[in-house]
């Protein structure tokens, strides 16, 4: 298949590229700069000119594809409210230019749209339209394209990593260089669903390949990592003091992540495992936090 991939520059798109052509597909990836585009051409695929900012652009990539994997967001979360809702909108424009066609899309959402209301481990049957996370908008925007008769799927993300990124951890770094520290709350008892980037990327393919329309997929490997356990790996590695905070310092040593310090984040992939033979095989998270990259760990 000809696959339209968008954030096809981005840390994950950029992984999943070569588990599509090893697979026999093709990729027209979706680039915004001629230095993306050339990224896209050294990797082996093709390019398509285009941006969040400009729906019609993401649309016309769909029409020249066979499938279509979403894996573009807008990651300036001093907008993250507002981009959660243009996400909201790509998603309905592609969604036109798919309607009467069997053309399948993988959605990218987050593992905490399958928390239970009550809380408790996220799983793939859930969809809970209440969660707090903004991004929300994009299961929805998923949901509005299923209920019209098209082949749309979604890959909840979690912690994603590697040695250089390692999903919402990347940003906690710089927030604890800011305040001198690293910090968890209470106990550091909450925890973090996490998989390696490459498992990730399989899990798209296979997600193509062997999903179901409507199927939800989660692609986390490690079920919690606890807080207190990536802080103290963290610290060993930056040489940064770890300390036990109260919520009302939180503000403080987490910043604009404020909202994420209490948040129990666990999520199941048993089901999306034995359905889609996926296998993953990649590094842990403490094990890529503590081999960090020395470039990941500077201040942004």
């Amino acid at each position: 298949m000809r696959v339209f991939l968008t954030g096809a520059t981005g840390f994950i798109g950029a992984h999943v590229i070569p588990e599509l052509l090893a697979h026999g597909h093709q990729v027209l990836g979706l680039a915004r700069s001629e230095t993306g585009a050339d990224q896209l051409r050294s990797a082996g695929a093709d390019v398509h000119h285009g941006d969040l900012e400009r729906p019609e652009t993401l649309a016309s990539g769909v029409a020249a594809a066979d499938a279509v994997i979403h894996c573009a967001f807008d990651h300036n979360f001093d907008a993250f409210v507002e981009n959660t809702r243009k996400d909201a909108r790509n998603i309905a424009a592609m969604g036109e230019t798919l309607a009467g066609t069997t053309k399948p899309i993988l959605i990218t959402s987050g593992v905490g749209s399958g928390s239970p209301r009550n809380g408790g481990l996220a799983t793939e049957d859930i969809l809970n339209p209440f969660h707090g996370n903004p991004r929300i908008a994009t299961e929805l925007a998923t949901a509005a394209l299923i209920a019209r008769g098209i082949d749309a799927r979604t890959i909840r993300l979690p912690q994603v990593h590697d040695t250089t990124r390692a999903g919402l951890i990347t940003p906690l770094i710089a927030e604890a260089r800011r305040a001198g520290s690293l910090a968890y709350l209470g106990e550091g008892r909450t925890r973090w669903a996490a998989a390696h980037v490459s498992d990730v990327a399989k899990l798209y393919v296979l997600a193509l390949d062997r999903g179901e329309p409507g199927a939800r997929y989660h692609a986390s490997v490690e079920e919690g990592v606890e807080a207190r356990a990536i802080v103290e790996t963290l610290g060993e590695r930056i040489g940064l003091p770890v300390r036990s905070i109260e919520k009302d310092d939180v503000p403080h040593y987490f910043g604009w992540m404020a909202p994420f310090a209490d948040l129990d984040m666990i999520a199941s992939s048993s089901w999306t495992q034995e359905r889609l033979g996926w296998h993953p095989d990649g590094p842990d998270l403490l094990t890529d936090l503590a081999a960090m990259d020395s470039s990941a760990l500077v201040p942004a």
